[in-house]
C-alpha cells in the first residue's frame, strides 16, 4: 500500500509569486523603481499622519463618527478601484490560471493571502489600525479592536476581488477600457461631492448631521466592526457584537462569490470561442436595441442608429458624452445647494451638450466616404445634417428637463421653469447651429489610435470650435436674454411664460437657418471634408 502525500500548500507559493512579479517589475527600469520607492514612502507618510490624526481624536465627541465614515468611504473606494483600473494589478489576474488544475478553495486562500501583499493592503491596514485606535477604551473594546482591525482589512481586501474575478472579462474588454478612460472624470466628480459635503460640514454649527451620517454607516460592513469597537468602549457588548456580524457575514459571502466566479471562470468558456452556428437562420430584427427598433425608418433612423452607436461604442466619443454629462448636471445641482443658487443654472446642461454637436464628422474618420456616398444633392445633405441634429435633441432635451426640475425642486424656483426651458431651448437651437456651421466649414480629425483628441496642426480648429460655441451660443440668445431683462425689470412678470414658445421657436429657426445654409456647401465640400477628418 502507498502512502499518500499531504498536498503542498499554495499559499507560500502564491506569495512567492507574488513577490518576484514584484521584484522582476522594479528591475525592469530605474524609473519604475524609483516610482515603487517614492510611492511607498509617499503612501508611509500619509498612514502615518492618519494615524496620528486619529490618536489626537481619542476622547473627542467626534472620534467615532469620523473613524467609521472614514473606513466606510475607504471601503467604498476598495470597491470601485477594479472597475475603474482594470489593469491596475495583473500579478494575480485569475484569468492566468485557467490552464492549472488547483482546486477553488484552496485558490481563494492563496490568492487572499497574496492579495496582502502591497502598498494598498499596507496603507489599509494603518488606517484601521488608527481608526479602532480612536476609539478603542477598555479591555473589552480592545478586543474586539483586535478582530476589527484584520476583519476591516480582510473584507476589503475580498470585496476588491471578488469584483474583479467576476468582471475579468468585461475588465479586459473593449467595455473595461473605456470605463479606465472615464475612471479620471469619475473621480474627479467624487472629489467634488466629498468638497461639498466638507463645505456643508464645515457651514454646520454642530457635528450633529455627522453623528446621523455615521449611526446609519455603522451598520455597514467593513464600518460596522469599527462601530463595534465604539459599541464596546461604551459598555453595550451585545450591540458590538450586533455590529460586528454585517462584515463577518459580509467576508463569508464574499469569499463564495470569489469561489463561484473562479469557478465559473476556469469551466466556462470564453464568448470570442463560441462561433455561432451555421445552419441557424437569423432574424434581421434580432440584434438590435430597443432604441434602435424605436427609431423612425428609412434614412433617418439609419443615421440617428449609427450616432447613438458611435455615442456607445466609440470609447473617444463616450468619454466626451458623459464628461458633458456629468458636469452638465454637476455644476446647476451643485450651485443650487449653494445659497446663491439659482434654476437658470440648468441653461448650463443644454449648452454643454450643444457642444457635442461641433465637429460631426470627425468621428466618422475615414469611414467619412461611406457617408459621402450617400450624399448627392443638397437635399441629401440637409438630411444627414438634420439627422444628426434629432440625436442631440433627443439627448439633450430630456436632460436638460430632469436637470431644471431637480434644479428647481432644491431651490423651490418651479416660477421661473417657463422662462428657463425657453432659455434652455432657445440655447440648444443656437448650439446646432452653430455646430452644423462649424462642422462643414471647420472639420478636424479625431485620432482612434492615440491619446490625443486632436490631430496634429488641427488643434486651433478644435479650440476656436469650443470657444465659438460659448461665446457664440449666448450671444445667438441676446434677443431672448434681452426680453427676459426687460420684463423682469418692467415688473410684468406674468408675460415671461411666452418665453417658453418663443424659445422653442427661436431655436428651432436658427437649427433650420444653419442647415438650410450649409447643405449645399456641404456637397461642395465632401472631399475637404474627408481629408480633414482622415488625418492622423
Amino acid at each position: 500500500m502507498t502512502a499518500t502525500t499531504a498536498e503542498p500548500s499554495l499559499t507560500p507559493v502564491f506569495v512567492r509569486l507574488k513577490l518576484s512579479l514584484m521584484r522582476n517589475g522594479l528591475r525592469q527600469s530605474g524609473g519604475r523603481t524609483a516610482a515603487f520607492v517614492t510611492s511607498l514612502v509617499v503612501v508611509l507618510l500619509i498612514a502615518a499622519f492618519m494615524v496620528l490624526g486619529f490618536l489626537l481624536l481619542r476622547g473627542h465627541e467626534a472620534a467615532g463618527a469620523v473613524s467609521v465614515l472614514t473606513v466606510g468611504v475607504f471601503a467604498l473606494g476598495w470597491a470601485v478601484m477594479p472597475l475603474f483600473l482594470p489593469s491596475g494589478d495583473e500579478t494575480l489576474d485569475p484569468s492566468r490560471l485557467v490552464m492549472l488544475p488547483l482546486r477553488p478553495q484552496p485558490l481563494v486562500r492563496a490568492l487572499l493571502v497574496a492579495s496582502l501583499v502591497g502598498i494598498g493592503p499596507l496603507f489599509t491596514l494603518c488606517l484601521a489600525v488608527g481608526a479602532v485606535a480612536a476609539v478603542a477604551h477598555g479591555a473589552a473594546a480592545t478586543v474586539f479592536a483586535v478582530l476589527a482591525v484584520p476583519l476591516v482589512l480582510l473584507v476589503c481586501v475580498a470585496l476588491s476581488r471578488a469584483i474583479a474575478t467576476a468582471n475579468v472579462r468585461l475588465l479586459t474588454s473593449r467595455k473595461g477600457r473605456d470605463m479606465a478612460l472615464l475612471s479620471g472624470l469619475v473621480i474627479a466628480l467624487g472629489i467634488q461631492a466629498v468638497n461639498f459635503g466638507a463645505q456643508a460640514l464645515g457651514r454646520a454649527k454642530d457635528l450633529s448631521a455627522l453623528d446621523t451620517v455615521a449611526s446609519v454607516v455603522g451598520w455597514l460592513p467593513p464600518a460596522s466592526a469599527v462601530a463595534a469597537v465604539r459599541s464596546a468602549a461604551d459598555g453595550d457588548l451585545a450591540l458590538a457584537v450586533a455590529r460586528l456580524v454585517p462584515s463577518l457575514v459580509l467576508l463569508v459571502v464574499l469569499l463564495w462569490w470569489w469561489r463561484r466566479s473562479l469557478v465559473r471562470l476556469m469551466v466556462e468558456p470564453d464568448g470570442s470561442t463560441v462561433g455561432a452556428a451555421p445552419d441557424t437562420v437569423r432574424d434581421p430584427a434580432r440584434g438590435r436595441g430597443l432604441a434602435a427598433r424605436l427609431l423612425p425608418g428609412g434614412r433617418t433612423g439609419a443615421v440617428m442608429e449609427r450616432c447613438f452607436r458611435y455615442i456607445w461604442r466609440d470609447p473617444k466619443t463616450k468619454a466626451a458624452w458623459v464628461s458633458a454629462l456629468a458636469i452638465g448636471a454637476l455644476v446647476p445641482m451643485f450651485n443650487a445647494f449653494q445659497e446663491a443658487g439659482s434654476v437658470y443654472w440648468a441653461c448650463f446642461a443644454s449648452g454643454m451638450l450643444g457642444v457635442q454637436m461641433f465637429n460631426q464628422f470627425g468621428q466618422d474618420s475615414s469611414a467619412f466616404w461611406m457617408v459621402a456616398q450617400t450624399i448627392a444633392s443638397p437635399a441629401d445633405a440637409y438630411a444627414e445634417l438634420r439627422d444628426r441634429a434629432y440625436v442631440m435633441i433627443a439627448i439633450t432635451v430630456p436632460f436638460t428637463v430632469v436637470v431644471a426640475v431637480g434644479t428647481a425642486l432644491v431651490t423651490g424656483g418651479w416660477s421661473q421653469l417657463p422662462e428657463v426651458f425657453g432659455l434652455a431651448f432657445a440655447l440648444l437651437g443656437a448650439m446646432l447651429a452653430l455646430g452644423v456651421v462649424a462642422s462643414v466649414r471647420y472639420p478636424y480629425s479625431i485620432p482612434q489610435d492615440s491619446r490625443r483628441n486632436v490631430a496634429p496642426g488641427q488643434g486651433g480648429m478644435a479650440v476656436a470650435a469650443i470657444f465659438g460655441g460659448m461665446f457664440g451660443g449666448p450671444l445667438l440668445c441676446a434677443p431672448l436674454i434681452a426680453l427676459l431683462v426687460w420684463l423682469r425689470v418692467s415688473d410684468q412678470h406674468a408675460l415671461l411664460w411666452l418665453l417658453l414658445p418663443l424659445g422653442v421657436t427661436y431655436g428651432a429657426l436658427l437649427t433650420w437657418g444653419a442647415l438650410k445654409l450649409m447643405s449645399g456647401r456641404m456637397v461642395k465640400r465632401l472631399p475637404e471634408i474627408l481629408t480633414a477628418v482622415s488625418k492622423g
